[in-house]
């Protein structure tokens, strides 16, 4: 990377998102190409550092592809797109061998635990079951996985030539050539000396995760603020099924600690939900009972409470042995102890949670946006994988697989096409000034979380949508304005793109006439039999 005038940066590839989305198509591309990549934070700040629970794949051999491919399309109720549901299923289990030889730490098998196969294997690693799931087909590192892969990626580009990192470095907007409607690179603000660049790439990657944090409860990091659909958006591409954003049913439910998830895998490895009173309660809403999938999960929880007045339910995994417990959920151990909860012998609160954004960045199948030379992969991305609800631990396969998709097609455009570097214009912050005090920004953060709660949440009616569409207007004025008129920062461009993405997510619930998956609207309770996707074109 070469830079002019200290404000203009030139890289070959700009990918923006350091998750395993980002990291893995950095790593792939950086082979033969410059790679620049983005992080708004530190390189460890986002959404896959906490994921616990693990990556789907077929790894056992007496599991099959078709069964991952029926059980995603099950849980996605009726909208996956079956040709990404096949490419994640088919390749997933490369791509985590791929984890594999790169030295990421996963959990070994042992042989007393070898009883959930027809026969003895020779993969070595524990699979687990989660929700939704017909087999035993997530690889796991105990139940820190997302923070064991992150690692891992982290010391291999930090050790690449041809990789320049720039953490701490927010993206504005990305930066378009109107004539050739082609992305050119992006804006980033330098967070340490507040310095703006201009950065000249011959093709950018949106990696930015999801938006979860549009709502009061989440699970996700405060980095979670739908940046790269917020930017996608404003310069011209189309938006996916922003209706769908999945709760998960099992957030820590403590006044000390209300964003630490519990995994799935503690009801997959035999985890029971129960009311204050101990009965136990999903048999009344699916056959599965406990491992059903999350939208029934949480809606199952979201009904009792509602029912019984109370704040919270209770998942229960003291019927098994002690040493399972500590050696598959140290984390979760080690976090619920330090809030006073001895997991191996009380039962632990939780409550439903925002937790990943299923809609997002319309692309086809090679991660290709409909901007040229953007792309757009994990869960920034609308790939048709999800449908109406994740199937649990597809999430970190979707990523992983995609930036290979991705990079095939990238590598392909520069054997193939004549790629020429614009120039691009330098940032213009004349006419603003610093702001004089900042309590409208963390004023509108949170009545904007405050209304998703309320009106966008896990049960939706159309009162409750119109009320939602036209608050986040107003919020949408407020923060406009002050964007035009100040100095810019990380909090307030979180801001911006959050009650865009809001209203994003509001457009696409208003469309959708029925219930379906994670949007269950108590106006439409019924489904519709020919489902389409929610195709969201700005007018640009």
């Amino acid at each position: 990377m070469s830079s002019k005038n200290n404000s203009t940066l030139t890289t070959d590839i700009l990918v923006i998102g350091s998750g395993i989305a980002g990291l893995s198509i950095a790593l792939k591309l950086a082979e033969e190409h410059k790679i620049t990549i983005l992080a708004k934070g530190s390189l460890s700040e986002g959404s896959t550092n906490y994921a616990q629970g693990g990556i789907a794949g077929v790894l056992d051999p007496f599991d099959s592809i078709e069964a991952h491919i029926e059980d995603t399309q099950n849980a996605g109720a009726g909208l996956c797109d079956p040709k990404a549901v096949a490419i994640v299923a088919s390749h997933a289990a490369e791509s985590i061998q791929e984890l594999i030889e790169l030295g990421v730490p996963f959990s070994m098998d042992s042989e007393d635990n070898q009883e959930h196969r027809q026969s003895k294997s020779d993969f070595p690693f524990h699979l687990t079951q989660e929700g939704g799931h017909s087999h035993r087909r997530v690889i796991h590192a105990a139940d820190h996985t997302g923070q064991s892969v992150l690692n891992t990626l982290i010391n291999k580009v930090t050790q690449h030539k041809n990789i320049t990192l720039l953490p701490d470095h927010m993206t504005i907007d990305l930066i378009k050539n109107q004539k050739r409607n082609r992305c050119i690179g992006a804006y980033a603000l330098n967070q340490n000396d507040n310095s703006i660049y201009a950065i000249s790439s011959l093709f950018t990657v949106l990696a930015t995760g999801g938006a979860s944090k549009a709502y009061l409860y989440t699970s996700n990091p405060d980095t979670s603020t739908g940046d790269g659909i917020a930017m996608a958006w404003r310069a011209g591409c189309q938006i996916g099924n922003m209706e769908f954003n999945q709760f998960h049913p099992t957030c820590l439910y403590h006044p000390k600690d209300r964003s630490f998830l519990i995994s799935e895998a503690v009801r997959g490895e035999g985890g029971i939900l129960r009311l204050p009173n101990g009965e136990a309660f999903m048999q009344k809403y699916d056959e599965r009972a406990d491992l059903a999938p999350r939208d029934i999960v949480a809606r199952a929880i979201d009904q009792e409470m509602k029912i019984h007045g109370i704040d919270c339910v209770y998942l229960d995994i003291t019927h098994q042995p002690e040493e399972l417990i500590k050696n598959h959920f140290p984390t979760i151990f080690e976090r619920c102890k330090k809030v006073g909860i001895d997991i191996t012998k009380e039962q632990i609160p939780v409550v439903p949670a925002a937790h990943y954004t299923c809609g997002g960045v319309v692309t086809d199948l090679e991660g290709r946006s409909s901007l040229d030379g953007l792309y757009a992969i994990g869960e920034t991305a609308y790939t048709g994988l999800h449908g109406a609800n994740r199937l649990a631990s597809n999430s970190l396969a979707e990523g992983l697989v995609f930036a290979k998709m991705a990079q095939k097609s990238i590598s392909k455009a520069f054997a193939t096409q004549s790629l020429t570097r614009e120039d691009v214009r330098l940032w213009d912050s004349s006419g603003t000034t610093e702001p004089k005090e900042k309590v409208l920004v963390s004023h509108d953060w949170d009545e904007l979380r405050r209304v998703m709660w309320d009106y966008v949440g896990i049960v939706r009616t159309n009162k409750r949508l119109k009320r939602a569409r036209q608050r986040i207007k107003n919020l949408q004025k407020e923060v406009d304005e002050y964007y035009h008129q100040h100095t810019l920062n990380r909090d307030l461009l979180e801001l911006r793109n959050l009650v865009l993405v809001a209203e994003l997510m509001v457009m696409s619930a208003q469309r959708r006439k029925e219930s379906r998956g994670l949007h269950y609207n108590l106006d439409y309770p019924h489904i519709h039999k020919t489902p389409k996707p929610t195709i969201l074109k700005p007018r640009v």
